[in-house]
């Protein structure tokens, strides 16, 4: 082992020890320089060599201290792992105590410091090192921190105003070298960086290798150029933690680092509030234990603050203040070395009871702890305050009459409970107190006083540097060298215990953030002030590397706000946003910035769009240079024709190369200095521009010439080596940056929209996910380009759209892709959005050119180009809809197969953009050629022809046979051919319908659902069924005769789930105008939906279209039966909402196309349906019962009573007031009694349609059913009697005269008709006797039926005959009927004769059993008069054929 002279620490002679020192350091260095180090070295290195630069630490001789630090760096290079804690209190000492001092250093050793720390940066790991364990050590000091801040200060130089012994040549030297090693600390972390993340070197283009996880000690280089082995045996790598590539970990420690610090920071203002952050920040627990604990042993918290915070009287503090003196042990210590120990850890505060709360406690607990001491803790306390006065006296210079022993000793007389203390233990007290001043542990009064500022402070280094420092000069006081080792040892073992022991090496790259976190704000302004502010080569260079280095470092750590700071600040630097103030520093700006885009280009993300604002703004200053005209001559808002020739003529002269009036225009704009965030270069100028600025103008110019085109132009193709999330970054900072060119109306430019289109060729390679990602930006890029106000902007913009295009469609797509459709949506938004007619010409056009010129490449962009058609077909300008139209008839005509040929979904749009052109508005033969298409897409369909991508697509077709004629009831086809038709559900409706579904689907495709400013908004398609009322004959009549040929032709491919939609959204809606939108007077209302060119025609569409639509469903409703049986219910809702329709002519469709669908379907329904059809008939029946309740009210008055009221009326006002009244109410009668006939109609029209199909279908109807219709039509006629009966209703009637023109009764064929085939139906069922019939029910309903036809006869008959005498008595009187009452009554007697014969055909034993019930009936009738004699024969023939025989057998 080493073996060092004792000697060195032993002597005196200053001759001797730098001598000795010198000749032990050198011994050292050698030693350190040897390429094997014995095992034991390590701890040679703490014992002596920790001491020994201690010593010398603070040497003004040169040769020393260069010594002391070439060991150290040897030391923090090699040994930093075993070191920890020494290398923590040496960096301070030696580096950092020269580096702060920036006012009065001395230039020799600050110049060692600055070389040293630009050797130590040359190892990456080191500086990464220091951070993660002081700058995150909680009980260390932020070196690195700490480093970075006073090189900013030495490269800022002395500030103003302050005293410096620096002369100015060795100022500038210290900011060179400081700025130096700013660099190297930015190019020590970027290489460290690149070794972490396998970053190639761009200078050698080869990768670096990673980092072990082991200790790079022999990569250091050394002062002589020799590297170095690793140390043989060296404990270093088994203190390493693993702990280090934990992040978590390092973000919580250095989180808590700061927290801590500014708790502590804030304790020392205000302590209170100090505690209170700490304890909610749970840096400190909020028990007084916990607090006290804190108190004594946290560092950098000021002492007297301490004192006054345990002095407070409030609870809290008293209690922390209990506490902290109840954890010292005073146990066996003198009483002075018990007070000395006691305020060690802070100051005495001034205040006398702060001082009487803290001293009383320290009584108490050192009487505890010494129990025999002292008799009280009285005497304790009295004593403790003679000892502090003591020691003020002894100790204070400004005390001139000192205390004697005596003194002290008669002061103490009586304390112990009236005794005195032994003299010799005072007098001894008092021998102690003056030879050794009681003081706190850190500093002295002097330092005390400025410790809030001393940055040794959180140090804990306070006590190391006094022993240092004050041994220079006061050896005497200091003892022996062994004394001072002893000493030294003693503060190296505090220090060792208060830092963590784990040595952290650093390998995760995230460490970074935190450094940066740490520098980055220094090293900006150490970097942009001297740009600013100097012209020197060597200091813009350092600076713009400096830029450089720093770009790189947050650009690869993704800081965000950091890499912006620098990139945006080196961007103002180049000063091409005011080119009459470039120099040669601002030219190596700009070469700055394409060394960084060429070599960072995969890290800038947004900070791209600073980078490509520079190339915009240095391409337009070279083009100015060049004398080409600019962008805004081709470009510009021409304001009116004179400007337009001027700026014609100026623009083809050279700008700055030739002389011109061309010349002074544009120098003068760019002669203004703007604003780096202005979108153009300089403004317009005010004033004359002299020849001078000009020429200086030019000479600026010229120097861009430095940074070649080419090279600008390599950042745009060495594009295609960025990576993925680059090129998106890129191409999205290019866009924003053409935008910004765009923008500007006098001066726009188009340089970065051309560069769009060529890096696209670029990385046309690239795979289709990134492209898919660039073209989302690029999309809306040209969108807002193009709908943009400048017209010749928004061409160019679609033009290089049109490129762009091209060359994707150059690319196969496979199938079931959507990238063509991806990159043509543009062409459909701009279409719909774009104010221009011709942009919207050059759109169709451009379409049209890439379709036809690739139509074997065009997949997916089908779908795209069919939008951009479909809304041309809505255009406001004729010409633009019939050049698309003549697009789309050759497309379909010539390229049908290449529509569906891999995606066959784009067959749904091609139906689409077909059915847009149905609703042309312009041209009729546009529409009917359109639908003529619709014809031959429905056949294609048909035929399978759907393109080759469905391989077995014609072959499915094949197999769908034909479904047989109709074979029995509920026929279904089997599960097999309806999975095979239920694929094409999708094909088929679109190609009949256009739903909402289907629209919302589209805009939702194209993100134009909540678009606004769209001048060209697309109408609801209308489907071939909405068609049919179509104000125009032409298309209505083609519509109905494809739409309805189509499904005839092809419905035997449907399956039930598409003939549902078919029936829901097709044919259903055809009647859903007649259904809502005609009122009972017959007049239409004016709907909106059918109101195109004209009104419609209603009743040219009622008895034309709608009768040919309803009787067209009907006959495909029967010719598909078998598979749209369970549709029957909805069909016949459908007839059934026409029959309640309050109109006749619908009703009459309804009721006809009713008897259609029974005559030719009947005979397939089974019981059930047959139940659904009658319960339908039950429901219209009901539904349309005539109403006349509107009489029943006063709102009416009858014309005898207005005559009457005329009478009275005899002011021509009020007559005038009554007359308009009347006119409404006259009206609304009117329509209301329309109501009422139009409902009797309808019913006598559907009892016929009964009857009719009753008559087709007697036998196949079951009894429940035939009691259902029994039910339905007795109803009806026992309405229609009760309107009948109803004398008030009918006399109302009477007085309303012409306008009624209805007979008396209303309602009496009704009544006749309905009560005629309800007995009818009864008859039947009776002799029928059909499946579930009920003889018993049916006869009780017959009989009752009967009973009721002759009481409503009799009642008839009866009426009106009584005659009374003046005293209400009845006279017997008998008179005759009147000519009304025998009209009614011969109409009634058919009815009554069948009712009759009907009683007569009863059995002979029904007949007897309800004898007793009719024989009433028929006395009465016996007695009435009647209107006509078949009454009277049929009632004869009864009596006598069958009451007779009866009564006659009874006898």
């Amino acid at each position: 082992m080493l073996m060092f002279p004792s000697s060195q620490f032993s002597s005196t002679s200053k001759q001797w020890k730098f001598h000795g020192n010198s000749a032990f350091l050198l011994q050292v260095s050698f030693i350190l320089l040897s390429p094997h180090i014995n095992n034991m070295f390590l701890g040679a290195i703490k014992q002596y060599l920790c001491l020994s630069l201690l010593k010398n630490s603070a040497s003004t001789l040169m040769i020393v201290f260069q010594l002391s630090c070439s060991i150290f760096i040897s030391l923090v290079s090699r040994f930093r792992a075993g070191l920890k804690a020494e290398i923590g209190v040496f960096f301070p000492m030696i580096v950092l105590r020269v580096l702060e001092n920036v006012a009065q250093p001395n230039f020799q050793q600050k110049m060692i410091v600055l070389r040293f720390l630009e050797k130590l940066c040359l190892d990456s790991q080191i500086l990464v090192d220091i951070f993660i364990n002081y700058d995150c050590d909680v009980n260390s000091s932020n070196i690195f921190e700490r480093m970075v801040n006073g090189l900013l200060k030495t490269a800022q130089g002395v500030p103003p105003g302050v005293t410096t012994t620096v002369l100015p040549p060795q100022e500038a030297t210290l900011k060179l070298e400081a700025m130096k090693c700013l660099v190297a600390v930015l190019k020590s972390m970027g290489d460290w960086m690149n070794k972490q993340m396998r970053i190639p070197d761009p200078l050698s283009g080869k990768k670096i290798e990673a980092v072990d996880n082991g200790h790079e000690a022999g990569d250091f280089p050394l002062a002589n150029g020799n590297g170095e082995d690793p140390v043989e045996g060296s404990d270093t790598h088994s203190e390493l933690s693993n702990e280090a590539s934990d992040v978590s970990t390092i973000e919580q420690r250095r989180a808590y680092k700061l927290e801590l610090q500014e708790g502590i920071s804030l304790f020392n203002r205000k302590p209170k509030k100090g505690i209170e952050f700490l304890i909610n920040a749970n840096k400190v627990g909020n028990s007084p234990e916990e607090i006290a604990a804190f108190l004594k042993d946290a560092s950098g918290l000021n002492k007297t603050l301490i004192g006054d915070y345990l002095g407070e009287r409030e609870e809290l503090s008293l209690k922390v203040m209990h506490a902290y003196v109840d954890s010292f042990d005073f146990q066996g210590m003198e009483f002075d070395e018990a007070i000395r120990m006691f305020l060690q850890g802070f100051r005495l505060p001034g205040e006398a009871q702060k001082i009487d709360r803290i001293m009383e406690k320290f009584a108490e607990r050192y009487c505890k702890c010494n129990q025999k001491v002292f008799s009280s803790a009285d005497t304790a306390y009295v004593l403790a305050y003679s000892v502090i006065l003591l020691n003020t006296d002894a100790h204070n210079p400004m005390v001139k009459n000192k205390m004697s022993a005596d003194d002290f000793i008669k002061n103490n007389r009586g304390i112990d409970d009236g005794k005195d203390l032994p003299e010799e233990y005072l007098r001894s007290l008092f021998e102690r107190i003056s030879r050794n001043e009681i003081k706190m542990k850190d500093v002295d009064l002097e330092h005390q006083q400025i410790q809030a500022v001393n940055p040794n402070k959180l140090l804990g280094l306070d006590s190391i540097l006094n022993i240092v420092i004050r041994k220079r000069g006061e050896d005497g006081h200091m003892g022996t060298s062994d004394d001072l080792i002893r000493r030294m040892q003693e503060e190296f073992r505090e220090k060792a215990r208060k830092t963590e022991s784990v040595y952290y090496a650093a390998t995760d790259v995230v460490i970074l953030r935190f450094m940066i976190e740490v520098c980055w704000a220094p090293m900006l302004a150490a970097f942009s002030v001297p740009l600013d502010q100097s012209d020197d080569e060597i200091v813009t260079a350092l600076c713009l590397e400096g830029f450089r280095y720093a770009i790189h470092v947050t650009s690869v750590m993704s800081m965000k706000t950091h890499r912006d700071a620098f990139v945006t600040s080196l961007a103002k630097f180049t000063s091409l946003h005011s080119p009459a103030d470039i120099k040669q520093k601002n030219v190596d700006a700009i070469k700055a910035i394409v060394t960084i885009a060429d070599e960072d280009g995969n890290y800038l993300q947004e900070a791209w769009e600073h980078i490509l604002t520079c190339v915009s703004r240095f391409e337009h200053l070279h083009l100015l240079g060049e004398g080409a005209p600019p962008d805004a001559t081709f470009f510009a808002f021409p304001q009116n024709d004179s400007e337009k020739v001027k700026q014609t003529k100026s623009a083809i002269l050279p700008v700055l190369k030739k002389k011109g009036p061309g010349r002074m225009q544009y120098a003068a704009a760019t002669l203004m200095r703007g604003s780096y965030d202005s979108a153009g270069i300089g403004s317009n100028a005010a004033g004359a521009i002299t020849s001078e600025q000009v020429n200086s103008l030019v000479s600026n110019l010229n120097m861009l010439e430095q940074v070649g085109s080419s090279e600008m132009s390599r950042i745009f193709t060495r594009s295609q080596k960025l990576n993925s999330e680059a090129i998106l970054d890129f191409v999205k900072a290019l866009c924003k940056v053409s935008m910004e060119e765009l923008r500007s109306p006098s001066d726009p430019r188009v340089f970065s929209l051309t560069k769009i289109v060529e890096i696209a060729h670029y990385n046309m390679n690239r795979i289709r996910l990134v492209w898919s990602s660039i073209w989302h930006v690029l999309s809306d890029f040209f969108v807002t380009i193009g709908c943009s106000g400048n017209l010749s902007i928004a061409i160019f913009a679609m033009d290089s759209l049109r490129q762009l295009s091209m060359k994707f469609l150059e690319r196969e797509e496979l199938a079931n892709y959507n990238f063509q459709n991806e990159f043509m949506k543009p062409f459909v938004i701009v279409m719909r959005k774009s104010s221009a007619v011709e942009i919207r010409e050059l759109i169709i056009r451009c379409v049209s050119q890439m379709v036809l010129s690739r139509v074997n490449n065009v997949k997916s962009g089908w779908k795209s180009m069919f939008m951009v058609f479909t809304t041309a077909a809505y255009d406001d300008h004729k010409n633009i809809v019939l050049l698309a139209f003549e697009i789309i008839e050759k497309i379909i005509r010539d390229y049908f197969p290449y529509i569906t040929e891999t995606e066959t979904t784009t067959f749904t749009d091609c139906v689409n953009c077909l059915i847009a052109f149905t609703n042309s508005r312009f041209n009729k033969e546009i529409s009917l050629n359109a639908i003529t298409f619709l014809r031959f897409c429905a056949t294609k369909l048909a035929e399978g022809d759907l393109g080759s991508s469905r391989n077995k697509g014609k072959e499915t077709f094949g197999k769908i046979s034909t479904p047989s004629p109709r074979t029995g009831k509920e026929g279904r086809q089997d599960n097999g051919e309806v999975t095979d038709k239920d694929d094409h559900l999708y094909f088929w409706f679109p190609l009949l319908a256009v739903g909402p579904e289907i629209k919302l689907a589209r805009l939702l495709d194209y993100g134009l659902s909540g678009s606004t400013g769209s001048t060209t908004i697309e109408p609801d398609n209308k489907s071939l069924s909405e068609l049919s009322f179509d104000p125009r004959p032409e298309i209505r009549q083609s519509a109905l005769q494809i739409l309805f040929e189509t499904l005839r032709n092809h419905g035997h491919l449907f399956s039930l789930p598409l003939w549902e939609r078919v029936f829901e959204s097709v044919l259903f809606p055809i009647f859903d105008y007649v259904r809502h939108a005609i009122d009972p007077s017959g007049s239409s209302s004016q709907v909106s939906e059918v109101e195109t060119d004209g009104e419609l025609d209603q009743d040219a569409w009622l008895y034309e279209t709608c009768t040919l639509a309803l009787q067209l469903v009907v006959d495909l409703f029967i010719n598909f039966y078998n598979t749209v049986n369970p549709l029957l219910k909805k069909v016949l809702m459908l007839l059934v909402s026409f029959i309640k329709r309050p109109h006749q002519s619908l009703a009459g469709i309804g009721i006809a196309a009713f008897v259609r669908l029974m005559s030719n379907a009947g005979e397939l329904f089974s019981d059930e349906k047959w139940l659904e059809v009658v319960l339908s008939l039950k429901d219209a029946a009901n539904a349309t019962l005539p109403n006349f309740s509107f009489l029943d009210g006063g709102d009416f008055v009858t014309g005898n009573e207005r005559a009457s009221k005329a009478e009275d009326d005899t002011d021509p006002a009020e007559s005038s007031s009554h007359d308009n009244l009347e006119s409404p109410r006259t009206d609304r009668l009117y329509a209301y009694l329309s109501d009422a006939k139009c409902r009797a109609a309808v019913q006598l029209l559907l009892i016929q349609a009964v009857t009719e199909v009753y008559n087709i279908y007697r036998t196949q109807l079951s009894a429940k059913a035939m009691l259902v219709l029994f039910d339905a039509l007795h109803n009806v006629a026992s309405h229609a009697h009760k309107i009948n009966s109803n004398t008030i209703l009918r006399s109302k009637l009477q007085e309303f005269g012409s306008m009624t023109q209805m007979q008396d009764p209303p309602l009496l064929r009704l009544e006749n008709e309905s009560y005629q085939i309800c007995i009818t139906f009864l008859q039947n069922l009776v002799v029928d006797k059909p499946p579930s019939y009920e003889e018993a029910e049916v006869e009780t309903n017959l009989v009752r039926l009967c009973q009721e036809v002759l009481g409503f006869y009799i009642e008839v008959a009866g009426s009106g005959q009584v005659s009374e005498s003046s005293h209400g008595r009845p006279q017997h009187w008998l008179i005759p009927l009147g000519s009304g009452k025998r009209r009614e009554l011969a109409a009634r007697a058919p009815l009554i004769v069948t009712t009759l014969q009907t009683i007569s055909s009863l059995g002979d034993i029904s007949f007897e059993k309800n004898l007793v019930n009719f024989f009433p009936l028929l006395s009465s009738l016996i007695s009435c008069e009647h209107g006509s004699t078949e009454v009277q024969v049929a009632l004869s023939d009864m009596l006598s054929l069958s009451v007779g025989p009866l009564l006659l057998r009874s006898c």
